[in-house]
């Protein structure tokens, strides 16, 4: 192959140069570059920008000849290739060169294309945060056949065969700056679906998520059974308690397959419905079916343990559970758990 490969060079300069381009992709890939190195390497040696861009997450790197990100705004392509996978476009590589195409662009470009999807396919793209919700949904999805998740779960940048775990997430603040809190040292994807937002990625720390998260953590199986998991858990978080791992609950999982009117109907979970309009009746319950401890409830809540005594003693004849004896107690807190799955 070598010896043909010298001879038609021989006889045609533009052989010779797109020999030389092969080959200089050949050795960039068993180097196992990355896509930002893609593109330096390509814009040098084009001597104008080059570009990448993956659709499924929105990803886009431009390259000035120099190895720097291109800072001047965009200019119209000269020439563009599709990067596919599986026989399906996921993204776009480009040159902006300011005067006439030159003869080997096209083969600089198909090679680019080539090496960008064989790196999107072993290694994923670059780690990055926000992503397109309709490949996440995809992804999470039970009516989703396991090779379209696989697909999906590729273009987000999750290897094969890496575990995923889902979030689900309540909060005021912006969805991207959490998962990169939460998920560090791992690709993480985020999105919102519906109302609730949506964090993949391979490793979850709780104690990183910030204040005034609610999150919802699933199992690192299957991502689509993570997902119903990850909002079971979501449901089961409270101001005390704000992040919840589903692995956590156990048995308390059950409670949410309890169909809200016959919630409703029983008559502990209305008792507590009938109180939740004292917040000062609210918190204290809660303080004590947290702790078990009359005296513990107290330091959380920051007042004397004969004031908290009162207080339990008018809950239990407004509730009709005696709240000091473990059977009451544990009615309590299972009532107050299947009234707030209600909300």
């Amino acid at each position: 192959m070598e010896a043909l490969a010298v001879r038609l060079s021989g006889l045609d300069p533009y052989v010779d140069g797109a020999m030389r381009i092969v080959a200089f992709y050949d050795t960039l890939m068993r180097r196992r570059v990355d896509l930002p190195a893609l593109a330096r390497a390509s814009a040098g040696l084009a001597e104008c920008v080059a570009g990448i861009r993956l659709h499924g997450t929105g990803w886009t790197i431009r390259v000035s000849p120099d190895g720097r990100e291109a800072s001047a705004p965009p200019a119209s392509a000269s020439a563009s290739v599709a990067i596919t996978l599986d026989e399906e476009e996921i993204g776009t590589v480009w040159l902006e060169r300011p005067g006439p195409v030159v003869p080997l662009d096209d083969v600089v470009l198909d090679r680019l294309a080539l090496a960008a999807g064989a790196v999107v396919e072993k290694y994923g793209p670059a780690r990055t945060t926000m992503a397109d919700p309709a490949l996440v949904e995809l992804a999470v999805s039970p009516g989703t056949d396991e090779a379209a998740r696989a697909r999906a779960l590729r273009l987000l940048g999750f290897a094969a065969g890496l575990p995923v775990r889902v979030v689900a997430v309540r909060s005021p603040l912006a969805l991207d700056g959490i998962g990169g809190l939460a998920c560090p040292g791992g690709p993480v994807k985020a999105a919102t679906l519906a109302d609730v937002g949506v964090i993949l990625a391979t490793a979850v720390d709780p104690a990183r998520f910030p204040a005034g998260v609610r999150a919802g953590i699933g199992a690192a199986e299957s991502p689509d059974r993570s997902w119903r998991e990850a909002r079971t858990a979501l449901r089961f978080t409270t101001a005390r308690r704000p992040v919840v791992h589903h692995e956590e609950l156990g048995a308390l999982a059950l409670l949410a397959e309890i169909p809200q009117e016959v919630s409703r109907g029983n008559a502990d979970v209305a008792a507590i419905a009938r109180i939740a309009g004292s917040p000062e009746d609210l918190e204290t319950l809660d303080a004590y079916c947290a702790t078990g401890s009359l005296r513990r409830a107290a330091d959380l809540l920051h007042l004397h343990h004969s004031s908290v005594a009162r207080r339990l003693e008018q809950l239990a004849r407004t509730l009709g559970i005696e709240l000091t004896e473990p059977t009451g107690l544990i009615r309590a807190r299972l009532a107050l758990t299947a009234w707030r799955l209600l909300d």
